[in-house]
């Protein structure tokens, strides 16, 4: 697709405004999931200013050539929950959360300053094209489940913890999300076919709406869809980590025994992960590259990326609680809008910033259905998927060293291969990853062997 918007392009203010708001419904819905599943008091509006801060560090390390937005990474929720594990008292395990941060984050430092050193032509030559486009790939399809899943789930839900609205509802309001923004893509003039995300969803939260105030007019649970009481219950601040960290109230070591042993743990319960999402960075990057057509690990330089990834993951984190990752539904909102404009990531985090503070506009963002955002998601994890099968589309694939390397890939990430190392799990896109990067290095220094 043909980019309307070039990252250096710099759209007309309201434009701006509008293509900012598209990228932050975009990554919302994931960024606030993180501390809603951590649970312990953790502010869903402090990690959306943790978001906000971390992608405008990211921004400003890699020169505002990289247009992505940094959210709450779901890969370190293991590590998290070890945070508050063992008896510590809610300030200590605040305090884990700042502590991890700082530990991924300085993997993220020591790996730039490597490649800085030594270049990014061995990551070239580790993950071709027959490597890093079905691991991209896999990025989408291992998420096709939690939309298609989301598209049968609303936010009303009975005593009991039953969700109120029939499945079938919520999958009309998901595909209405879903066709209004395809059309609006496909068909749009202007700028209906850059925001189609915002159309879709609006479009999506109104039939929603329409069916939740029939069922409350009525008394049918089965129309029931969006939460209104949220907006008796506002957060009006963020409640920020570092506050509840260093202001909380006195710690209580309980199992743990001692600062010692805690930051062990914690620094056990980190770091390995980083080195997993270390792969996802890159695959993330090579697929933002192929969007934009120009090589962002050379250009603003891989180091540059990483550096601005693990700082801006620390800061983040002191903030919000959630170490950050570049997100795969920014890259497809940049992919679908054709708007790569880095002005829009920057005014995304500004606007993610000052609504942490906007407590009915938080509020409202937070009652959009899941299936209207399940509806958008559809489209938006079937770009990634689709932008990385393009990767392979000039790759020999008669060639059996070829062909072995993406099938391998395809079916562990499909079939969800993952290992487990105690609180640390290797994901399933790290793990097909891996056995890609392996497969690739066996065969390729094999005698050449087509398919008959």
């Amino acid at each position: 697709m043909k980019l309307a918007y070039q990252v250096n392009d710099k759209p007309k203010f309201g434009q701006v405004l509008i293509f900012a708001l598209q990228q932050l419904l975009a990554i919302l819905a994931a960024t606030i999931a993180v501390p809603a599943i951590i649970g312990n008091d953790m502010s869903p509006s402090a990690a959306l200013f943790g978001a906000g801060v971390g992608t405008l560090i990211y921004l400003l390390f890699t020169r505002f050539k990289s247009p992505v937005f940094l959210g709450s990474s779901f890969a370190f929720l293991g590590s998290m929950f070890a945070a508050f594990a063992g008896g510590v008292s809610m300030s200590l395990g605040y305090l884990g959360l700042i502590l991890g941060a700082a530990f991924a984050g300085l993997v993220y430092v020591v790996i730039a300053i490597i490649v800085k050193l030594v270049g990014v032509e061995w990551i070239n030559k580790l993950m071709p094209a027959v490597v890093i486009g079905p691991t991209v790939a896999i990025i989408g399809l291992s998420l096709a489940g939690n939309a298609v899943g989301d598209l049968f789930t609303g936010k009303v839900f009975d005593a009991e913890g039953n969700q109120c609205a029939s499945t079938y509802v919520c999958l009309v309001c998901g595909l209405i999300t879903l066709f209004v923004t395809m059309l609006c893509s496909v068909y749009g003039k202007k700028m209906m076919k850059m925001i189609p995300f915002i159309i879709g969803i609006v479009a999506g939260y109104a039939i929603a709406a329409v069916f939740t105030l029939i069922g409350f007019a009525q008394g049918v649970d089965e129309l029931k869809i969006i939460d209104f009481s949220a907006f008796a219950n506002m957060q009006w601040y963020p409640d920020f980590t570092f506050v509840k960290a260093f202001f909380g109230g006195a710690y209580n070591y309980g199992e743990v025994g001692s600062m010692g042993a805690y930051i062990v743990k914690i620094f056990m319960a980190y770091v390995p992960v980083a080195f997993v999402v270390f792969a996802e960075h890159i695959a993330d990057h090579k697929n933002l590259s192929s969007i934009i057509e120009k090589d962002l690990l050379k250009e603003p330089g891989l180091h540059n990326t990483l550096l601005g990834d693990g700082v801006g993951s620390m800061v983040g984190a002191f903030f919000g609680g959630c170490p950050n990752t570049t997100y795969g539904e920014s890259i497809g909102c940049v992919a679908i809008s054709g708007n790569a404009s880095v002005i829009t990531i920057l005014c995304t985090a500004c606007m993610a910033i000052i609504a942490s503070f906007v407590a009915p506009f938080v509020t409202f963002l937070a009652t959009i259905p899941n299936c209207v955002m399940g509806g958008v998601c559809v489209a938006l994890y079937g770009f990634i998927a689709v932008s990385g099968l393009k990767m392979i589309q000039k790759s020999d694939l008669e060639d059996n060293r070829n062909l072995f390397t993406v099938s391998v890939i395809l079916i562990a990430g499909i079939g969800g291969l993952s290992v487990s190392f105690g609180k640390v799990t290797i994901t399933e896109v790290a793990c097909a990853l891996i056995l890609g990067i392996i497969t690739n290095l066996i065969l390729k220094g094999g005698s050449k062997n087509k398919k008959e």
